[in-house]
């Protein structure tokens, strides 16, 4: 199994660390977070921001969408550089930034079950599960229509619940991200939206001794879903980088792989447009076509 390469996403910096499957969580302070929700889960206090749009009344359940900050950030702060509250506004989605667990003075995400790949001992599977629970119990949920994205680490943490939590799941998304080798027997079609950089120096385009390439996670999800293998492509150049964009479609339960292939983007949350849509926007539209049985 790889060791971790712990990731600083918020500065664009590299810090590699060895973890053991002992390690304890640190108390340590290590992020700062404005308007938060806590709940206790095994034991540890565990922070989320939630956004409810003005549009939501309770009168009908309604997404709900999770967006996972990358290594070192915090919630508050991602919220306003991967911004998704107009979207939730116009499209009338409960919009969650869920926050990550101190290590060392770092937040983290653990995106694989205990051991292994994992940074820490922090039960992130079990957090998003009790989060999620507390939440459909505040709100009208439609919990057929639970989404999952994030940033670096974050995105690492999006594929993990597609693996690991696919009851919840219905679709997720990967900014910048990865998927680790802890594949996990996710129980439907999973739709799956990865955008990355061809110049990003954290987590290579191409993968490396210790990550995966783009290409290797896409491959997966194109065998796993059963979609064609021939991607249709299109491409743009009007949005500030030129994006390739591949759609392998088709898939069980009509779902579809995309790739958004940002031709020298670095370890972002992606500004550049493809026809005129940010990487909020691409994630948003792509994953709210399903539910957790496929197209909608």
């Amino acid at each position: 199994m790889k060791k971790v390469i712990l990731i600083i996403t918020m500065l664009g910096a590299f810090l590699s660390s060895c973890t053991k499957e002992d390690e304890k969580i640190s108390t340590e302070f290590c992020y700062s977070n404005t308007n938060t929700q806590t709940i206790l889960h095994d034991e540890i206090n565990r922070e989320y921001v939630l956004y409810v749009p003005s549009s939501y009344d309770g009168s009908t359940t309604v997404p709900l969408m999770l967006n996972f900050h990358g290594f070192g950030g915090s919630a508050s702060d991602f919220m306003r550089n991967a911004d998704m509250r107009s979207l939730a506004e116009s499209n009338n989605f409960i919009l969650v930034y869920p926050q990550g667990s101190c290590l060392n003075g770092f937040s983290h995400w653990n995106a694989c079950p205990t051991g292994g790949d994992n940074k820490s001992n922090a039960d992130d599977f079990g957090f998003v599960e009790a989060m999620v629970n507390t939440i459909s119990a505040q709100y009208q949920v439609d919990m057929e229509r639970i989404y999952a994205a994030g940033f670096s680490n974050g995105g690492m943490m999006a594929y993990g619940l597609a693996n690991y939590k696919s009851d919840l799941i219905a679709a997720v998304a990967s900014v910048s991200g990865v998927m680790l080798d802890c594949i996990g027997p996710t129980s439907h079609p999973m739709p799956v939206v990865h955008l990355h950089g061809t110049s990003d120096s954290v987590l290579p385009y191409n993968g490396d001794a210790e990550w995966e390439a783009a290409q290797s996670t896409l491959a997966h999800w194109i065998d796993f879903n059963n979609t064609t293998t021939s991607p249709t492509v299109t491409t743009d150049n009007t949005g500030g980088l030129t994006i390739e964009h591949y759609r392998y479609d088709q898939g069980d339960q009509s779902v579809s792989v995309e790739h958004y292939k940002y031709i020298g983007g670095g370890h972002v949350w992606f500004d550049a447009t493809f026809q005129n849509q940010k990487a909020s926007e691409l994630v948003w539209n792509f994953v709210s076509q399903y539910d957790i049985n496929g197209l909608r």
